[in-house]
């Protein structure tokens, strides 16, 4: 018997998956930062003026608004994803990784400043980043109006912080004119991003952005107070605690799902904001939405690196079946 509705639950998500592809699916418009990431891992975070010998140097395509498409068309999402790149390899890489994702990448704009970099450092599955924002900073609305130009209502749009924030707010305004459900991670976080808040349908902070921006330490307080600035709903990530939902019909833990040991928590964010984007598009509720996002992050800290540890639609699927067995 047990074996029998294992079946049918596999049967009723690749269901589920045609019907995405019969264009039931709202499409994910995708504004951000698009970054070569040069990772390499350390016995430890060095000291001030300290040289340590590294391992396992890695050179992948990374970037929040980039990291977040990948993720998203990885699981299915209709995504198109805007932002700058440069004329460089690098940026040959960025474009090559997202379109084999299945994100169209046709409002990707080349400039001749050099495409951003992250530098970062892993330490015992925790991480350090050192951003160069390079050609991310070259950003402008008139990206924006060229990527949402053939949005509707209802469809999801989701930005960062790695852009210039006049062209965030312009972003987030313009999405929220046409009537499109407006995502903001507000990551990294800056103080003057205050102002966005109002222009938000749902906010996903970390903790560490959630106290930025509100000056709360405890979560359950700032998630109230963005909903005080504005913000339609909130979503607080909380790392391996999981996450808080807080919306006008209160307050619910999301736990964290795990699935293997932790090794690099580089993706788990910008994971979990692509799988939310596609479970939302589905038509999916905030909270329902959540849960998937934690089981797609679950999945990806147990891989090195950015959007080569985010998982499939089909592996989440199978994982999600063998956690019910």
């Amino acid at each position: 018997m047990a074996k029998y509705v294992r079946c049918l639950m596999k049967m009723s998500l690749y269901i589920v998956q045609a019907e995405w592809y019969n264009g039931a699916m709202k499409r994910i418009y995708l504004f951000g930062s698009l970054n070569a990431d040069l990772t390499i891992r350390a016995p430890y975070l060095p000291k001030a003026g300290e040289t340590l010998t590294g391992s396992d140097f890695m050179l992948t395509a990374g970037g929040k608004g980039a990291n977040q498409a990948y993720a998203a068309a990885n699981l299915g999402g209709r995504v198109h994803m805007a932002g700058c790149v440069g004329e460089d390899p690098f940026g040959d890489m960025l474009l090559t990784s997202l379109q084999k994702a299945g994100a169209d990448v046709s409002h990707v704009r080349r400039t001749a400043r050099g495409t951003g970099v992250a530098v970062i450092l892993l330490s015992d599955g925790d991480n350090r980043i050192v951003l160069d924002r390079g050609a991310n900073g070259e950003a402008e609305g008139t990206d924006v109006d060229a990527l949402l130009a053939s949005a509707e209502a209802g469809d999801i749009f989701m930005t960062q912080l790695e852009t210039p924030l006049e062209v965030v707010r312009y972003a987030l305004k313009t999405a929220r004119a046409r009537g499109l459900f407006t995502v903001f991670n507000p990551a990294p976080a800056v103080r003057e991003a205050q102002e966005l808040v109002p222009l938000a349908d749902l906010i996903t902070p970390n903790e560490t952005e959630l106290a930025i921006l509100t000056g709360e330490e405890r979560g359950e307080e700032g998630c109230r107070k963005l909903l005080a600035m504005g913000a339609g709903a909130v979503l607080a990530t909380c790392g391996a605690h999981g996450s808080l939902y807080c919306g006008q019909d209160g307050i619910m833990p999301v736990a964290c799902v795990h699935v293997g040991k932790a090794v690099d928590t580089t993706a788990a964010g910008d994971t979990f904001c692509g799988a939310l984007a596609v479970r939302l598009a589905e038509g999916a509720g905030i909270a329902e939405a959540a849960k998937f996002a934690s089981l797609c992050a679950g999945v990806s800290v147990t891989r090195r690196g950015a959007q080569i540890s985010m998982p499939s639609r089909r592996e989440v699927d199978e994982i999600a079946v063998s956690l019910h067995e």
